[in-house]
């Protein structure tokens, strides 16, 4: 098991842990978890390539700092915490919450990163169902009250270093989730081959799914008996899964090594 070390980052004292050795990928969580939703898949991640799990602002090891959370302000965090660590060229997975900070670091950090896979995460709040969307805005103080000895407060409160903060947590997510936002255009000009993974029963609606795939060059003609048709975008839908259960699946892991260990396409 990986030992935990810190990095101060842009007044942060950021949590990372780093399994595995060989190209770097950046591994980030979704809302209100940490780097334990992916103790399943990271082995597989980490077999032939240095995996480091990041906790940002305010979740399980990293505590809270005064400002809010905002996508753009934790992806400032993550390229500062590249830099820390003298890496180059990383690759970026991100799920949910995490998936949108891995696409703000891709927007506004392009040079540092190499591949992208985002998993279950939209590149506008209108992507989500509106009954997510009505879930997000109920996200507050008294809400987390209702979450204690829920997963995902049972896993803040045994990594947390102020547990007590769990209703700070859940209401600056909520306030977070409660912004719109609309990255369609920075999505469409990003260089770097991107991997998109949803869940077949996903939180992100299927038309926007197709849209994202889209605005990354797939799906948008036949590739041809030779495939040179083929964009450097890929699009993965996992059968039998949720975004709520799609980081335990099996087939994650594999998919995703797949994708990072292709070949770069031409003019990358």
């Amino acid at each position: 098991m990986a030992q935990g070390k810190y990095a101060n980052v842009n007044g942060l004292k950021m949590y990372y842990e780093i399994h595995g050795k060989g190209q770097p990928l950046i591994l980030l969580h979704g809302g209100l978890g940490g780097v334990g939703m992916f103790e399943q898949i990271l082995p597989g991640l980490a077999e032939n390539r240095q995996v480091v799990a990041v906790e940002l602002q305010g979740h399980g090891h990293t505590a809270d700092i005064d400002r809010p959370l905002s996508f753009e302000q934790m992806a400032d965090d993550i390229a500062a915490l590249i830099d820390h660590l003298g890496l180059k060229n990383v690759d970026m997975m991100g799920y949910s919450i995490g998936g949108s900070v891995t696409l703000q670091t891709s927007i506004r950090h392009s040079a540092a990163v190499r591949k992208v896979t985002i998993v279950s995460a939209p590149c506008k709040r209108q992507g989500w169902y509106p009954e997510v969307l009505a879930g997000m805005a109920s996200m507050n103080a008294e809400s987390a009250q209702a979450m204690i000895g829920s997963p995902p407060h049972q896993a803040y409160a045994g990594a947390a270093p102020r547990p007590q903060d769990w209703p700070v947590l859940v209401e600056k997510t909520g306030r977070l989730l409660g912004q719109d936002y609309d990255w369609s255009a920075d999505v469409a000009a990003l260089k770097a081959p991107t991997l998109l993974v949803f869940a077949d029963a996903d939180s992100v609606r299927p038309e926007h799914i197709v849209e994202m795939f889209q605005l990354r060059g797939g799906g948008r003609q036949d590739a041809g008996w030779d495939g040179s048709g083929m964009s450097n975008a890929r699009l993965a839908i996992l059968p039998a899964t949720t975004h709520y259960d799609i980081f335990f699946s099996p087939m994650l892991a594999p998919i995703i090594t797949a994708f990072l260990d292709a070949a770069m396409p031409k003019g990358n």
